[in-house]
């Protein structure tokens, strides 16, 4: 057995064990390391352990195997609880969407009323003639302006009107207008606010829209009120123009409805028990008075139209007016009951408003003269002509040629000779010249 001397200058030497191993006559000496021997404790040591833990889960291999069948029943509890509470959450949430449905549906339904009232309204008012585009005129001799445009100046139906509610609180597909099931709402297109909740947010966007709708029927009402308060003002503009040339235009008092249908009762026979009449709303108020003043206004301006307002000879020169003046054959004062336009012979010669002739031909100092009745005592003559192109008794228009100017009868020389008669009197052709001029406007 050999010594190795330690290492170090001062240490003790150590023996190393040398195993002799004799086979035969073969003798083999080794010597054993520190680390061989740490290689075979750790050999042996892990064989220990593995034979201890197999030894131990053969001994406690039910015991493990109940903890994992357990375990994983209790996980199994917990799911189911979970699913069933997720269950319920969503029973939950379809009944409050089902609910919030029907409110849905009914605040629908109660704004789509509304817009076929305004809807409806809109078109009556269109029947009437009242369009966005109607006269208001606020002077006698001004221009009429035009009322401002309202925003139902194209009606929606009820299914364009359900398709842009369900557009506004989220109820439609994009570009399809379909609605969808209420589990799948759409986000609402309009900002929310902080905090707000689906339900607040519709909420808010109905009550948006039912102030819009209230807005839009206030406007109708407003417009109604300015049509009727024009047309009062232009019939009255037109009368009071009119009663500056003397002629006094008749009232035109609408028949009511009770006379109305007593004369149909005279003619086919009604009855039945009395009943007391529906109650008129404000609308219904309002729509009556402007029809009412719409109808005066039309009368009004078609009785205007029958006045003699236009020129005999237009674009013709006047160079004599209604009123006393120097005779000029005998040099003294005497009455001109016309007005004298000058006018080349041929000159065509038109009437000056609609009506029957009851004079055409030779009538001692007027020459060829027509005479025109124009109704309610308004009557015009045209004297002086070289052709009479009218007989007795034609009904002519306003502007139609009716004979051709000249020098015929009492006259000094090629000229018109125009008057205008009420009730037979001779008036002053100039005011009825000048009050077509202002009323141009207003009857045309």
């Amino acid at each position: 057995m050999s010594v190795r001397p330690a290492n170090g200058a001062f240490a003790k030497r150590s023996q190393s064990h040398v195993l002799i191993l004799a086979s035969g006559d073969r003798i083999r000496h080794v010597t054993v390391r520190p680390w061989m021997v740490a290689i075979a404790t750790s050999i042996i040591g892990a064989f220990a352990i593995g034979y201890l833990a197999a030894t131990t889960y053969l001994v406690l291999r039910d015991d493990l195997i109940g903890g994992t069948i357990a375990r994983q029943a209790r996980m199994q509890h917990e799911y189911e609880d979970r699913i069933t509470a997720l269950r319920a959450q969503v029973d939950r949430v379809t009944s409050r969407q089902l609910l919030d449905q029907q409110v849905v549906e009914e605040k629908v339904e109660k704004l789509l009323q509304q817009q076929l009232e305004i809807s409806s309204r809109g078109e009556r008012l269109d029947a009437l003639g009242v369009g966005p585009q109607s006269v208001v005129p606020i002077g006698h001799d001004a221009s009429l302006p035009k009322t401002e445009p309202l925003p139902y100046e194209e009606h929606a139906g009820a299914k364009s009107g359900l398709k842009a509610i369900e557009k506004i609180i989220g109820m439609a597909e994009p570009n399809t207008g379909t609605p969808t099931a209420p589990a799948a709402f759409a986000p609402i297109t309009t900002t929310a606010e902080a905090g707000e909740t689906t339900s607040d947010r519709a909420d808010r966007i109905f009550s948006s829209v039912t102030l819009s709708l209230k807005g839009v029927a206030r406007e109708q009402m407003a417009h109604i009120r300015q049509m009727t308060d024009g047309a009062l003002r232009v019939s009255e503009a037109i009368r009071s123009i009119v009663d500056r040339t003397g002629f006094i235009l008749p009232d035109h008092e609408t028949a009511d409805v009770t006379s109305a249908v007593l004369r149909t009762g005279e003619a086919t026979g009604i009855g039945g028990p009395f009943v007391e009449p529906q109650r008129e709303d404000e609308f219904e108020q309002s729509l009556a008075a402007l029809d009412s003043a719409l109808l005066e206004l039309e009368q009004t301006r078609a009785a205007a139209r029958k006045l003699p307002l236009a020129s005999p000879a237009p674009a013709n020169d006047i160079t004599s007016t209604f009123g006393n003046r120097l005779d000029p054959f005998f040099g003294r004062l005497a009455l001109h009951a016309g007005i004298d336009f000058r006018a080349q012979t041929g000159t065509r010669i038109r009437s000056t408003a609609a009506g029957t002739v009851t004079a055409a031909g030779p009538a001692g100092g007027y020459g060829n003269m027509i005479e025109i009745d124009h109704g309610n005592g308004v009557s015009t003559r045209y004297a002086h002509l070289a052709v009479v192109l009218v007989d007795v008794g034609d009904r002519v228009k306003a502007g139609q040629v009716i004979g051709k100017s000249g020098s015929t009868g009492r006259s000094t020389g090629p000229h018109l000779h125009y008057e205008v008669r009420l009730n037979g009197e001779a008036v002053d052709p100039m005011r009825f010249l000048s009050a077509g001029t202002k009323l141009a406007d207003y009857i045309d």
